[in-house]
């Protein structure tokens, strides 16, 4: 029997003509309150709204997304304003195209009962460190700004040991890490610990986390709808803190602990509010720092760093 007209356009409602546009997204690392908007959008179906069937991945090397996607081997991945700087510089055909954390998160740690009340105080002392380059020119920056230099203290590279390597007594402070983390984990552990924030102490302020994509393949379409989707889930978050957590840790059994229920409280003012949006002073600035701490060979414009995906 041949179908009625409302049958037909039942049909098709039920099977749309065209099917969602398939993106890959590698994380810097593992699933971790970071990527909360990410995640939300999945849960909550706002990739789905977009026309958008996303699949996250974290990587087995977090030195690995960037590298991918400068292949072509994934849409986008998670990476950190300083390292996109100096990935342009060797080569890799990247540019930043969103932001997910747009404020500094590392810090310069030490323990809050110990012998270092400010960073002066680490002439002829230990700092473990786990990233050359970048993380040397931050401290560097943070010692000049306190009178000392690179060769009054001692570094030592603790690998991502950071917070054992400082409450163990191995060193007496340690750059880079994340105040939403570490600083949670050593008071979990019983030890309080103090962070010197970058920002204050003469660095110029950054993205920590931004999405970046191939400046050769990119699908700026699809990358603006991503974008959407994970700016509706950071505008569910900031709404609903305590409901985005239970949506969030509802994922995976691993996420539900006290680590990353204090993580995701210290993380939520942190998320970029207007992910597509770019500072092109931020960029320049950090751009000129790193040409200034001899790691960059030249000044790129902004424009070969990062872009609006939605301007036209």
């Amino acid at each position: 029997m041949k179908p009625t007209p409302l049958a037909a356009t039942l049909s098709l409602l039920a099977h749309p003509l065209f099917a969602a546009d398939e993106m890959t997204v590698l994380l810097d690392w593992f699933v971790n309150p970071d990527h909360g908007p990410i995640i939300i959008a999945q849960e909550k179906g706002y990739f789905a709204d977009q026309d958008l069937k996303v699949e996250v991945i974290a990587p087995a090397d977090p030195s690995d997304p960037p590298k991918l996607v400068a292949a072509g081997q994934t849409d986008l991945a998670i990476s950190y304003q300083p390292q996109l700087h100096l990935q342009i510089h060797e080569g890799l055909p990247l540019q930043r195209v969103g932001t997910l954390v747009a404020t500094p998160l590392s810090c310069l740690l030490t323990l809050a009962d110990g012998p270092i009340k400010t960073p002066a105080d680490l002439d002829g002392k230990k700092v473990g460190f786990s990233v050359g380059g970048v993380e040397e020119a931050v401290l560097g920056t943070i010692l000049r700004h306190h009178g000392l230099d690179l060769e009054d203290i001692e570094l030592i590279n603790v690998n991502w040991s950071l917070s054992p390597s400082l409450m163990s007594g191995q060193v007496d402070a340690v750059i880079g890490a994340f105040r939403n983390f570490e600083l949670n984990q050593m008071e979990i552990e019983g030890v309080a610990g103090r962070c010197f924030f970058v920002e204050e102490e003469g660095m110029p302020p950054y993205d920590e986390l931004i999405y970046v994509a191939n400046t050769e393949v990119m699908d700026k379409d699809m990358i603006s709808r991503f974008l959407a989707a994970t700016e509706k889930a950071t505008q569910y978050i900031i709404n609903h803190p305590e409901d985005s957590w239970e949506v969030f840790a509802g994922t995976s059994a691993e996420l539900r602990d006290e680590l990353n229920e204090k993580a995701w409280v210290d993380t939520l003012p942190r998320f970029a509010l207007r992910p597509t949006a770019m500072d092109a002073g931020r960029y320049a600035a950090f751009e000129a720092f790193l040409h200034e701490a001899g790691l960059i060979p030249a000044v790129n414009p902004v424009s070969k760093i990062a872009i609006d995906v939605t301007a036209n």
